[in-house]
């Protein structure tokens, strides 16, 4: 079977629809500059806050134990698809419900074995977590504070290394995270440096 039918049927991993709880509004940060080589000079992740989430650990990768918190899923859509270029579409690799991450054209792509499918580098699931590709370590780092997990998938594809599932936000400081980390996304992708979106 063709790797791209391959990689379509890896992110019909990614998620189901769950409901939602009430929470607030939320406030941003930002990154620091790209070093000259085009990787992120980035800071440590401080550890993620409550219990570890659960997962189904396979495809599909979908969270189990997470309490939604509706005005942070809001928000979190709102600030991803503030970075340059980004067009929000109905996703191609994964279950329906989720929004896509799509690169336009005018959006350099140096990383291109990262993205499952098309240009869609990244995607939110109805849930608010979401699967994105980041430098190994970035990943590695990711799991091991609790922020997300490395996709069941992905040492199975070059370029996969280091695709991970970010975990829902359920504070204010989650979200924060999350979008920092997306960026990071972005950046490690397209090969860029934009600062976190601000509110």
């Amino acid at each position: 079977m063709k790797l791209n039918v391959a990689i379509g049927l890896a992110c019909v991993i990614s998620c189901w629809g769950a409901s939602a709880s009430a929470n607030s509004a939320v406030a941003c940060i930002s990154l620091e500059a790209q070093v000259a080589d085009q990787s992120l000079a980035i800071v440590p992740l401080p550890e993620r806050s409550g219990p570890r989430v659960q997962t189904s650990g396979r495809v599909p990768h979908v969270q189990l134990n997470i309490e939604l918190k509706p005005a942070l899923l809001i928000e979190l859509h709102r600030l991803a698809y503030l970075l340059p270029g980004v067009e929000e579409r109905p996703t191609i690799v994964s279950l329906p419900g989720a929004k896509g991450m799509w690169l336009n054209d005018n959006v350099p792509v140096v990383h291109s074995k990262a993205i499952v499918s098309g240009r869609e580098f990244s995607h939110i699931h109805e849930d608010g977590s979401l699967h994105a590709p980041l430098p190994f370590e970035r990943a590695l780092e990711v799991e091991r504070k609790g922020w997300g997990e490395r996709h069941p998938w992905a040492d199975r594809f070059d370029g996969w290394e280091g695709l991970v599932m970010l975990y829902s936000p359920t504070e204010t400081d989650h979200l924060k995270i999350l979008i920092q980390l997306v960026t990071e996304s972005y950046n490690y992708v397209t090969g860029q440096s934009m600062s976190t979106p601000g509110c």
